[in-house]
């Protein structure tokens, strides 16, 4: 029996130097050894093909790091590699991200004939201070440019950004947000600034707000910005939602490419977990992969498919206890707004 389709996450762990936030797996390179990089991506795909067999792949994710650093030749090895080993389907959603001043109106139109028809953007801020303080490497112009340049190549755009910085209040989230409007995004995604132990700003004893600023900065963000929530972090109208990030939530399989992927990997009739990409994995068990299901699709606006094993994964009588916080309808289950507010709390409580 054939396998089920999988989507396909590729990690390009380079960068042109590491921000003050960031806790992921990366590192500054002034020159990557990208044929090396390419061949073990390659490697990995081939192996997956093996083992998998010529799936279906809906969509393609290129994460890092910052990806548009890639040369455009080696992105298009990876993506033969992923025609020959698989059955890449005809309008398969295929993401890149990237960071303004790492893509010349060159460079991105070869991406855009090598496939890539998704440009997520790391845009962060639309001030120069605080892209300074963040750690950024480019100007709010510098990514205004990028925006536009892929919006008139055609690309479906995201732009990411990050909320909640020192001193920050709910009304310069206001603001952010009405300066989010006039770029006329189909998608973008505000992430709360989290202080990681091992980063520079893990370091710093910055004054952070409180959760309930947070908490007013996430509803400023819900009443001000034109396109509605459909994920904690995520902003999109209904024809531009993230295919590959939407599959992910709601729990499709997915292999992880590369040092620092991820994947969960449905083989046989059986889940897999892979550690650390390089084709080690180990099997999972159903009741531990419901709840991640329950983990990742209760962030979402649609909430999690009621799946025999999600079932066997919560506390019913819980839930039904707390119709505020947790909504069960059409065979899904979800968080209502006043539940995603506290979702961390909901989710201990729910999972039995």
């Amino acid at each position: 029996m054939k396998n089920a389709a999988h989507n396909i996450y590729i990690h390009v762990p380079f960068c042109m130097s590491k921000c003050n936030y960031c806790a992921f797996f990366s590192h500054a390179c002034a020159a990557p050894d990208w044929k090396k990089f390419t061949n073990d991506i390659c490697t990995e795909i081939k192996y997956w093909g093996q083992k998998l067999g010529k799936i279906d792949i809906p969509t393609i994710f290129f994460g890092g790091g910052t990806p548009s650093l890639m040369p455009t030749d080696a992105f298009d090895t990876i993506i033969n590699a992923i025609t020959n080993n698989f059955n890449l389907l005809p309008n398969a959603e295929i993401t890149l991200e990237s960071n303004p001043k790492t893509l010349s109106d060159e460079k991105l139109r070869e991406f855009c004939t090598s496939g890539v028809n998704r440009l997520s953007v790391g845009v962060q801020s639309l001030d120069d201070k605080k892209l300074n303080f963040l750690g950024r490497r480019h100007s709010a112009q510098d990514a205004l440019k990028l925006l536009d340049a892929a919006h008139n190549f055609g690309l479906r755009v995201s732009a990411d950004f990050i909320y909640g910085l020192p001193d920050e209040t709910a009304d310069d989230i206001i603001e952010i947000c009405k300066s989010i409007n006039s770029l006329g995004l189909r998608h973008c995604s505000l992430y709360e600034l989290t202080i990681e132990p091992d980063t520079p700003f893990g370091k710093m004893n910055l004054n952070m707000p409180n959760n309930e600023t947070m908490a007013q900065m996430y509803i400023a963000i819900g009443d001000t910005l034109k396109l509605p929530r459909y994920e904690v972090s995520n902003y999109a109208d209904a024809n531009n939602h993230c295919a590959h990030n939407e599959n992910i939530w709601d729990g499709a399989p997915y292999i992880g490419i590369g040092l620092g992927a991820a994947g969960r990997v449905y083989m046989d009739g059986v889940w897999h977990e892979q550690l650390g990409a390089h084709k080690k994995f180990e099997k999972i068990s159903d009741i531990t992969r419901a709840t991640e299901m329950i983990i990742t699709g209760m962030r979402t606006k649609r909430g999690c498919q009621l799946t025999g094993d999600v079932k066997k994964a919560i506390d019913i009588n819980w839930i039904n206890k707390h119709p505020e916080l947790v909504q069960v309808s059409d065979n899904r289950i979800r968080a209502t707004d006043a539940g995603l507010l506290i979702l961390d709390e909901v989710l201990v409580n729910m999972v039995g």
